[in-house]
C-alpha cells in the first residue's frame, strides 16, 4: 500500500495474558494504546483492535456482527490451496510478470499488503521484495512472515521473500544501484462499495489506511525503477492509472486485470 491516511485507529489488545507482553510491545513499537486482555469481542467498547492471538497478530473489528479477523496466513486457508491447485506458471500474474520456462524475474512488490500475491510469485520460483509502508498491515505481514518460517512445507519459498517497511518510490529513488526485473503494483482501488463482493481485508484496509491518492506518483517511480517491465493490477473495469505513459499491453480476467508496461525484454535483464 502506498500514500494513504489513517481513518480508523486501532488499539492493541491480547487475547489471553499469555500474548499481553507481546501487545505491550507492538504498542510501543507503533505508538498505539495498548488496553491489554479483551476476551469478548462482541461487547468491545473498541471498534477495532491489533489482537495478539494464539493465530497470530489480527486487525479485528468488534461488536455484535463484526465480520471474522483479517491477518497475514501464508500456511492455511486460500493461500495454501491457491499453492497446491493454483494453475502454477499458467496464472494470469505469472504471465503478466513475465514467468515462463527458465525465466524467473527478481520483483519487487512495492504495495506488498497481506503478500498474497508476492507468495504466489515466491511460490513459482521468483525472489520477491515486498515493500509497505503502512505501520499497522506491516505488522500483520511480518507476523505471517515469521509463523511462516516455522513451517518446514513452505521454508523454500518463505525464503525467496523478503520486507521492507517504507515508502517504496523513496526506497527505489534511493536505490537505483539495485533494480530489479519487474516491479508489481496494486494500489489500493477507492471504491466506496461496501457490499459482500467486497472482500472483507479490502474493506476494512479502506477504514484503517484509506486509498493510495499517489498511484501516479508510485507508477512513475516504478518505471524508473524497473528494468524489464512494470505490472500494475487493477480491478477490470478500473481505469489505468493517470499518467503519460500507457500500457503496453493488458492481461485481462473475470474480476481483475493486468496493466504491463514494457522497457525491456526479461531475457536482456536477467
Amino acid at each position: 500500500m502506498n500514500e494513504q491516511t489513517l481513518t480508523m485507529q486501532p488499539v492493541v489488545a491480547a487475547s489471553s495474558p499469555y500474548h499481553a507482553p507481546h501487545a505491550e510491545r507492538l504498542a510501543e513499537q507503533l505508538q498505539l494504546d495498548c488496553v491489554g486482555v479483551v476476551g469478548q469481542l462482541k461487547f468491545c467498547e473498541w471498534p477495532l483492535l491489533l489482537y495478539c492471538t494464539d493465530d497470530g497478530v489480527q486487525l479485528q473489528q468488534t461488536g455484535k456482527k463484526a465480520p471474522g479477523p483479517v491477518w497475514a496466513d501464508f500456511v492455511s486457508g486460500a493461500v495454501a490451496h491457491r499453492r497446491k491447485f493454483g494453475g502454477g506458471s499458467g496464472q494470469m500474474i505469472a504471465k503478466a510478470v513475465g514467468i515462463k520456462s527458465g525465466v524467473r524475474p527478481t520483483i519487487l512488490d512495492a504495495t506488498a499488503g497481506l503478500g498474497k500475491d508476492s507468495f504466489v510469485l515466491a511460490t513459482l520460483g521468483c525472489d520477491v521484495t515486498m515493500v509497505e509502508r503502512s505501520p499497522i498491515v506491516h505488522t500483520l505481514l511480518a507476523d505471517g512472515l515469521y509463523r511462516a518460517q516455522q513451517e518446514s512445507e513452505i521454508a523454500d519459498i518463505v525464503e525467496r521473500l523478503s520486507l521492507l517497511h517504507g515508502n517504496a518510490a523513496q526506497l527505489m529513488a534511493q536505490q537505483q544501484a539495485t533494480q530489479t526485473a519487474v516491479v508489481y503494483l496494486d494500489p489500493m482501488f477507492p471504491h466506496s462499495d461496501k457490499s459482500a463482493q467486497v472482500k472483507k481485508e479490502m474493506r476494512l484496509f479502506r477504514d484503517v489506511v484509506g486509498a493510495d491518492d499517489d498511484a501516479s506518483q508510485l507508477l512513475d517511480a516504478a518505471l524508473e525503477f524497473a528494468k524489464a517491465r512494470v505490472v500494475v493490477k487493477r480491478p477490470r473495469k478500473a481505469p489505468t492509472i493517470e499518467h503519460e505513459t500507457q500500457p503496453t499491453y493488458q492481461v485481462e480476467g473475470k474480476s481483475s486485470r493486468y496493466d504491463i508496461y514494457t522497457l525491456a525484454a526479461l531475457e536482456k535483464v536477467l
